[in-house]
């Protein structure tokens, strides 16, 4: 895979900038005193440790099929995914606790303008980072990566309303906006991790290939079984960033294995040459296996 190198990479430098981005938030919450801020830091160590979490499993992901796992281990990003958005759960709930403290026991806020400066210096390296990590990710066809773009993005989200509300509170006096951002950040990482895990969820499923790839992968068989009756029974799963294929390619019953085999590899070329990650799996049935005539499909 030519993105295999970047995407083990990229998953390193992850840690590296989530440390960064933590320190940056860190900073802003000892200035201020600011629970939202807090919760914004905190959710920044939540993304360290699903940063190192990725990181290994994008390496075990990447390691060749053995005996043990003829297959590959393409779905070791998928179980990252999950565990980042158990986390993302975790950090939610420490931060509703903080938030339900403060509600109760308001305090007035320090430095607000220079922590939220940090804040926001903050959020636009998270958001530069989050868009370098989904595109990748998204092309290298990497569960992990993308989960990790898209948990930074949100991050990204909730800093700046974070910060709206501290502008309103620093304007208005109003103390109690700082823990009422703090439970949106929260109500916001939850929404996220519950779309986290329930999406590797299905990957761990083996879920099929969306409608649009099917399609494509039907148009190429199709065009390159000239020889064959039909095609039936085609199969898709999703691991990682593995697609496998599976069909039945009726064949005349005078037709040598030598022809049959040649036009398999047709077929397997084709898919290849035009969609990435792809394991084809082809069973060659005779004409009396035929399903619908001559309908190719």
């Amino acid at each position: 895979m030519p993105y295999s190198s970047t995407v083990r990479r990229l998953s390193f430098w992850s840690i590296i900038v989530g440390a960064g981005i933590f320190a940056l938030k860190l900073v802003a919450w000892w200035l201020t005193g600011s629970v939202a801020l807090f919760s914004d830091a905190m959710e920044s160590i939540v993304n360290i440790v699903a940063a190192g979490v990725a990181w290994y499993a994008i390496r075990v992901s990447h390691e060749p099929a053995d005996e043990n796992h003829p297959f590959g281990h393409h779905k070791a990003e998928y179980l990252s995914a999950v565990l980042e958005g158990a986390l993302i759960v975790v950090a939610a709930l420490l931060i509703l606790r903080e938030a339900a403290v403060a509600f109760y026991t308001p305090h007035q806020l320090r430095e607000l303008g220079v922590g939220l400066a940090i804040s926001g210096l903050a959020a636009v390296g998270n958001g530069v980072w989050a868009f370098i990590l989904m595109r990748v990710g998204r092309a290298a066809r990497s569960p992990a990566l993308v989960a990790d773009g898209r948990h930074l993005w949100t991050d990204v989200v909730t800093s700046a309303g974070v910060i709206i509300g501290l502008l309103l509170a620093l304007v208005t006096g109003w103390l109690w906006l700082d823990p009422l951002m703090a439970v949106v950040v929260a109500v916001n990482i939850l929404w996220h991790g519950w779309y986290m895990v329930s999406s590797s969820v299905q990957g761990l499923m083996d879920v099929a290939v969306d409608p649009e790839d099917r399609a494509d992968i039907e148009r190429i068989v199709a065009a390159n079984s000239d020889e064959a009756l039909e095609f039936h029974d085609l199969k898709t799963r999703e691991a990682g960033r593995v697609r496998f294929i599976e069909f039945h390619l009726v064949v005349p019953s005078d037709m040598t294995v030598e022809r049959a085999h040649e036009m398999c590899d047709r077929i397997e070329d084709a898919l290849e040459r035009q969609l990435s990650g792809i394991r084809v799996t082809i069973h060659v049935e005779p004409t009396h296996k035929a399903k619908n005539g001559n309908d190719r499909r």
